[in-house]
């Protein structure tokens, strides 16, 4: 009887087992999606979801919890960085399991794994939010026509203030110019 032996082994000692989660987490935050069989990617799921829910506080401790699991100062940063801002909102599932068929070679079956706020193909749906057109826009237009009807002599005595002098060469440039003579 099997009780209490949960997760699947994947044919490996435990040393092994760990070693290649975290390798492939850690090429899952990189590329954000790869290939491998579905029983990889089942458990790479597993692997990475409670990593991902950790990253949305960025807290001393999680990181050192997160870095402890996949052992990648780069994937750590890239996780609580790019990551965990797109998925903050999100109560969970942050990988999608795609089914490719079968490998050549051996027949096993193979899947995509990618995380799910990353592919752009499912999010063309959404459209960019519009900006809002608010009335205090027509306010500056009647300000501007307002400050066109002001006598003309005025804006010519406010134009001729804001000329910028010409510059006078520093002493620095004065002393470069006389060594190349």
């Amino acid at each position: 009887m099997r009780h209490g032996k949960k997760g699947n082994h994947l044919g490996r000692q435990t040393a092994h087992r760990k070693a290649m989660l975290a390798n492939m987490a850690c090429s899952l935050i990189e590329h954000k999606r790869i290939n491998t069989t579905v029983a990889k990617a089942k458990a790479l799921k597993v692997f990475v979801e409670p990593l991902v829910t950790k990253c949305k506080e960025d807290t001393t401790h999680n990181r050192r919890i997160v870095f402890s699991r996949l052992r990648s100062k780069e994937a750590v940063s890239e996780l609580f960085r790019e990551v965990a801002p797109k998925v903050g909102d999100r109560p969970g599932g942050y990988t999608r399991v795609i089914k490719l068929g079968s490998r050549l070679g051996d027949a096993a079956e193979m899947a995509l794994i990618e995380l799910v706020d990353f592919n752009e193909t499912y999010n063309v749906g959404e459209k960019p939010k519009k900006k809002k057109s608010t009335r205090r826009a027509g306010k500056k237009k009647a300000e501007d026509t307002a400050s066109s009807a002001q006598p003309k002599e005025a804006s010519a005595k406010e134009t001729k203030k804001e000329e910028p002098k010409a510059e006078k060469p520093k002493a620095d440039e004065k002393k470069d110019d006389k060594k190349e003579e």
